[in-house]
C-alpha cells in the first residue's frame, strides 16, 4: 500500500511516499481503508518537531512512521475480540491513541476510537471533524455556563478549530469576535463572526475590550496580556502555542487563577462521546464542516505546507481513495 513516511524532523522534504506493507488487524484492532484524513496542526507539530514539547520521550527520531490522525474510511477487516463494527462499516475518528499512521491508504486502529459515519455525510466531512471539532467542544466547555449575549474571543479563527468553536459558541448565544490575518476576516464575517480583528493591524489586549471568554489557538502573547482582556471572573483558555508559552500559563496562569480569572492549557483528549455529539450537530445543520481545499495523496507535502504557513480557512484534507 502507498504511504507518507518519515524517519526524521523537517519540513515537508522529509516526507517520502512509500510502497508499504499492507498491516494486519490484531486483538481489539480493526483495518479501515482510508478515504480521506485531516490535516491538523499537530502533524505540522510532529512533522517539524517543533514546538519542542513534542519531541518529550522521543528528542532525535520522530515517535511515528506515518502521520495522520482524523481519518474516515471503511472497515476491511476485524481482529478477535471486535464487537460493535464489522467489515463494510463506514466509519471516522481520531486515531492518535493507536499510533496514527492516517495517511496511507490503510490503517489498523483500535476498534474504540472509531465511529459510525451517517449516511448523510460525506468522508471527506467526517475526516474534518474528531480532532478539531472535539477540542472547540471541550475548550467551550471550560466556561460551562456560557451565557447568551457573553462575549467570546477566539485568536487564531481562520483554522479548523477556530471555525469549529465560532459555530459552537453562536449556537449558545455567544457574541464573538474573531483574531486573524487579513486574508480570513471576510470569510470568518461569512460564517457567523460578529466581529474581526485583523491581528497585523491592531492588539486586541490593547482595546480596552473585555471578554468573558478566550479561546487561544496561536497563544502568542503572555498571560498578562490576556489578563488585560478578560473580564472579571472570565476565562482563558489556551489550545495551542510555544513551550515559552505553555510554561508561562501554566505557572502565571495558576496564580491568575487564583484572582477570580480563569487561565487553563486545554489537553487534548480524543473522546467519542464528543465525536458523536458533533456528528449529531452536524446531521442536523447546526455545525458545518468548513472544508477549504481537498488535496490528492500524492501532494500531501503541500497540504501540509499550506496549513503550516498558517493560510488555510478552515479544514484541509487528503484525498487517499482517489489518488
Amino acid at each position: 500500500m502507498k504511504a507518507w513516511v518519515y524517519t526524521k524532523y523537517g519540513v515537508s522534504d522529509v516526507l517520502q511516499l512509500k510502497e508499504v506493507v499492507k498491516p494486519s488487524p490484531k486483538e481489539g484492532e480493526v483495518l479501515v481503508k482510508v478515504h480521506h484524513a485531516a490535516v491538523n496542526s499537530w502533524d505540522w507539530d510532529l512533522l517539524r518537531g517543533k514546538p519542542f514539547i513534542v519531541r518529550l520521550g522521543a528528542p532525535f527520531k520522530p515517535p511515528y512512521k506515518i502521520l495522520g490522525a482524523d481519518i474516515a474510511g471503511q472497515v476491511e477487516a476485524i481482529g478477535t475480540g471486535v464487537h460493535s463494527l464489522q467489515p463494510g462499516n463506514e466509519v471516522f475518528g481520531d486515531i492518535s491513541g493507536s499510533g496514527w499512521g492516517g495517511f496511507a491508504e490503510y490503517v489498523c486502529v483500535k476498534e474504540s476510537t472509531l465511529t459510525l459515519k451517517p449516511a448523510s455525510m460525506t468522508f471527506e466531512e467526517a475526516a474534518s471533524l474528531p480532532q478539531a471539532s472535539v477540542l472547540a467542544l471541550q475548550a467551550l466547555r471550560k466556561r460551562p455556563m456560557l451565557q447568551a449575549g457573553e462575549k467570546v474571543l477566539l485568536n487564531g479563527a481562520g483554522g479548523g478549530v477556530g471555525t469549529f468553536a465560532l459555530q459552537l459558541a453562536k449556537l449558545q448565544g455567544a457574541e464573538v469576535t474573531c483574531v486573524d490575518h487579513t486574508e480570513k476576516l471576510d470569510f470568518l464575517q461569512s460564517i457567523g463572526a460578529d466581529h474581526v480583528v485583523d491581528y497585523t493591524q491592531e492588539d486586541f489586549t490593547n482595546t480596552g475590550q473585555k471578554y468573558d471568554l478566550i479561546l487561544d489557538v496561536v497563544g502568542n502573547r503572555s498571560p498578562f496580556d490576556y489578563k488585560r482582556a478578560l473580564n472579571r471572573n472570565g476565562t482563558y483558555v489556551m489550545i495551542g502555542g510555544s513551550l515559552t508559552r505553555i510554561l508561562q500559563t501554566l505557572l502565571v496562569g495558576s496564580w491568575l487563577s487564583r484572582h477570580g480569572k480563569q487561565m487553563s492549557i486545554l489537553i487534548h483528549k480524543p473522546n467519542q462521546d464528543d465525536q458523536h455529539t458533533i456528528q449529531k450537530l452536524v446531521e442536523d445543520g447546526q455545525v458545518k464542516p468548513m472544508i477549504e481545499r481537498c488535496f490528492s495523496l500524492d501532494a500531501l507535502p503541500q497540504a501540509l505546507q499550506h496549513l503550516g504557513e498558517g493560510k488555510a480557512k478552515g479544514k484541509i484534507i487528503v484525498s487517499i481513495r482517489n489518488s
